[in-house]
């Protein structure tokens, strides 16, 4: 089949929720991904992050067909061999106190939703059902009807209603805002360090350890969301990091597994999962070995082959030459790590045409927000790698 046959195939069969660009992907190594044509591209999405090791890592590959092997799934009615080891490394690694290990992104979303409340009403004393959360404007936690229940992207509520009350909606970066908003029945404030969807927003300096105080002083519990700035990305294990903060709850997932099965978790101090008891909340496939073993080598990989630090120095690299462009249709070069975004002026024409121009030089990205361009590759870039992908870019973003 060729390239046109497969996507004729996706329209006429598929639900038309995505608009990817129209390059039908067959094989993947490190930071390169090659089309049913054998086309080579080098990728700088990284699946939302979710391949920060690399496509098909050589290491988590092994991890993943030795447990399969073994034992798949066991639901947690039992136990395994598998998750008290990622509990115990998990904590280690991230200096968490316990672990709820789910599937999605969105699962750990809902699940630390689910615990903050639980612990609002039974710890704080909050009536119940009055329980409140603070989120930021343009926030992407998922897609699941609560969590556009609190979004500001009207594609992400527009015909879905009604949604899901409770939630309250500030500015992102206004720590006096978030402060305002603040009542009795507030129980928690869930952020991202930096807005990836909407942008790569990165929050004023000072900002999330402002957050932190505020949180801190009214016992208010702080949920960071770090499943796309999380594991390595930023530069740091977790971009909490970049303003020595710990919160209460972190959400991971994507790269927990480097890309090879749906893995996340929840990371809490014992005070906030404590609540939550036997045949509260659960889910068939989370935690299962499969999973387990798949995250704990993805996690040593992270470590070991010195990624995060990789992922410093390429990203200062690569941030120096996208803003070395001249074009004054580029209103802002922004970022940290190797999570990094171009944003055009509004009239430059949308930034879908810069990621089609991109993809024939043999380059994969994508706009969001139509404005802007994420810039993502997996963190075992080099630099010459680098430099080669600044050499492709560099031509078609100076137009």
């Amino acid at each position: 089949m060729k390239a046109q046959d497969y996507i004729d195939m996706e329209n006429q069969y598929g639900a038309h929720n995505y608009k990817p660009l129209d390059v039908v992907l067959n094989r993947g190594e490190g930071v390169y991904v090659w089309d049913v044509d054998g086309n080579r591209y080098m990728d700088c999405l990284s699946a939302y992050s979710a391949v920060n090791q690399g496509h098909c890592q050589p290491r988590i590959l092994a991890a993943l067909t030795e447990q399969a092997k073994k034992l798949t799934l066991t639901s947690r009615a039992f136990r395994n061999d598998q998750l008290a080891h990622l509990y115990k490394e998990l904590c280690e690694l991230t200096n968490s106190h316990k672990v709820l290990p789910m599937n999605s992104g969105a699962e750990a979303v809902e699940t630390a939703i689910k615990a903050v409340r639980k612990w609002g009403y039974q710890e704080k004393g909050v009536p119940e059902n009055r329980a409140e959360i603070i989120v930021a404007r343009n926030n992407f936690h998922g897609r699941t009807i609560t969590i556009v229940s609190f979004s500001t992207d009207p594609t992400s509520t527009t015909g879905f209603g009604p949604f899901t009350p409770g939630f309250k909606i500030v500015e992102f970066g206004d720590a006096a805002a978030l402060e305002a908003a603040i009542t009795e029945n507030t129980v928690g404030v869930m952020l991202e360090p930096i807005q990836g969807e909407a942008g790569v927003v990165i929050p004023p300096a000072g900002y999330l350890q402002k957050v932190r105080d505020i949180c801190t002083k009214k016992d208010i519990v702080l949920v960071l969301d770090e499943i796309q700035t999380g594991l390595g990305r930023t530069g740091k294990l977790l971009a909490e990091e970049h303003e020595a903060i710990e919160a209460d709850l972190t959400l991971i997932g994507k790269a927990l597994s480097g890309g090879f099965y749906p893995v996340s978790a929840v990371l809490s101090n014992t005070e906030v999962l404590g609540v939550l008891k036997p045949g509260e909340h659960g889910s068939t496939f989370g935690g299962n070995p499969l999973a387990c073993a798949v995250a704990r080598e993805a996690m040593a990989v992270l470590v070991e082959e010195k990624l995060i630090e990789n992922a410093a120095a390429m990203g200062e690299r690569f941030m120096d030459g996208l803003r070395s462009i001249a074009n004054p249709k580029i209103k802002e070069v922004r970022g940290r790590g190797l999570l990094l975004g171009v944003e055009f002026h509004k009239d430059a024409g949308g930034a879908r045409q810069y990621c089609e121009k991109l993809k024939t030089a043999g380059l994969l990205c994508k706009e969001t927000h139509e404005t802007i361009i994420r810039f993502a590759p997996p963190l075992v870039i080099t630099a010459e790698q680098v430099d080669c992908a600044l050499d492709r870019i560099k031509p078609i973003l100076c137009k």
